[in-house]
């Protein structure tokens, strides 16, 4: 039976989270290794300027990063005490302090699909910004032209996020293929839809 119900331990998890972000990044910057925040801690970030409380927490740590620079990373997370885990496709970092891999540190690789299906891969690590906090994250075209391939609800629903606080302009659709931006349709075309009924 689960345990009771605690705000504190949900804002407990999603300052772990955040430390856990701040402690790898510092690692990767100091081995001079190149890297980009990305995923739900990226599409956060940004919403945080419009919005903060439209941010969504999330438990996994998404990092986009060069395949070469694996053996570099893997001694800076080793020196952190993180233990790599191969699942079936990405590799991840599990954190020590955690009981759960789904608190881990994930790797996608640039210029890399993501998966096999994807018609586009992900982008350099050359598109980046580096927020107030010290981490640097994909720019935003770049990190929204990783979310639309998927078609996973939770990518989706990081699109519509995007859109409902009016990040996605004019700068970040000329920047999608028209494969991605038929894409994007299709999820305005959703949200449209649901606030219709």
């Amino acid at each position: 039976m689960p345990g009771s119900v605690s705000i504190e331990s949900m804002l407990q998890a999603v300052e772990r989270v955040r430390a856990r972000v701040k402690k790898v990044a510092a690692a990767l910057d100091t081995a001079g290794i190149a890297y980009r925040v990305i995923g739900a801690n990226a599409v956060a970030a940004w919403i945080q300027k419009v919005d903060p409380g439209a941010a969504r927490s999330t438990a996994n740590v998404d990092l986009l990063v060069n395949r070469a620079d694996l053996p570099a990373i893997k001694n800076a997370m080793r020196g952190l005490g993180f233990e790599r885990v191969d699942l079936r496709r990405l590799i991840m970092f599990k954190d020590p302090q955690e009981s759960s891999v789904r608190s881990g540190v994930h790797l996608f690789f640039a210029g890399e699909k993501v998966r096999h299906s994807y018609t586009v891969a992900a982008p350099s690590t050359a598109e980046s910004v580096r927020d107030s906090q010290g981490f640097v994250m994909l720019d935003l075209p770049a990190l929204v032209r990783m979310k639309l391939p998927s078609y996973r609800l939770k990518d989706a629903v990081h699109i519509q996020d995007l859109l409902s606080v009016g990040l996605i302009d004019e700068r970040v659709r000329t920047s999608l293929p028209p494969e991605l931006a038929a894409r994007l349709a299709e999820v305005e075309q959703t949200m449209r839809d649901e606030e219709a009924h």
